[in-house]
């Protein structure tokens, strides 16, 4: 079997693993809690997800398709340095991925359907997101500045010489 998303061949197509990571990012295998963080690293490192939206841990020899409920990540730290346009924000995600905000990188806002309220979210390598913890978009709303644009204002932040979108004013 061919993946047409890596053009890889694998031996065995296993189907579903029966492994998912809740809202909260906490992986879960048949219903049990993966607690060992070196477990969930080493998983995290095959994780895939594809053009439909589905996620797979795949390895040279076997591809199995996992639930997420959300995201796999939770970005839980931030780092800035600089200032201005050329600052320079950085994530720590749950698995101790360092995420750079910028032009690899995007951060989007999506709204929840029954409150209206946005939620953050920065892509991660593989075609992956994490979503910001409520501190961590906290200390990036402290960071924004008000721009305006065609009599619009809004509040945005600069890292990497792009303007990142936080919400209007």
């Amino acid at each position: 079997m061919i993946d047409t998303n890596t053009n890889k061949t694998f031996e065995n197509i296993c189907g579903d693993f029966n492994i998912r990571i809740d809202r909260e990012c906490c992986w879960y295998y048949q219903g049990t809690p993966i607690t060992r963080k070196s477990m969930i690293k080493l998983f995290s490192s095959v994780l895939n997800k594809d053009s439909n939206g589905d996620y797979w841990l795949i390895t040279p020899f076997e591809k199995g398709r996992i639930q997420v409920d959300d995201v796999p990540y939770l970005a839980e730290e931030l780092y800035v340095k600089g200032k201005d346009r050329s600052q320079e924000i950085n994530f720590r995600t749950n698995i101790d991925e360092e995420v750079c905000l910028g032009p690899d990188f995007d951060l989007w806002l999506k709204s929840k359907n029954d409150t209206g309220e946005s939620i953050p979210y920065i892509n991660t390598a593989r075609g992956l997101s994490a979503r910001l913890t409520r501190s961590v978009f906290y200390q990036l709303v402290d960071l924004g500045k008000v721009f305006e644009d065609k009599g619009n204002a809004f509040l945005g932040v600069w890292s990497r010489e792009k303007l990142f979108f936080l919400g209007n004013i």
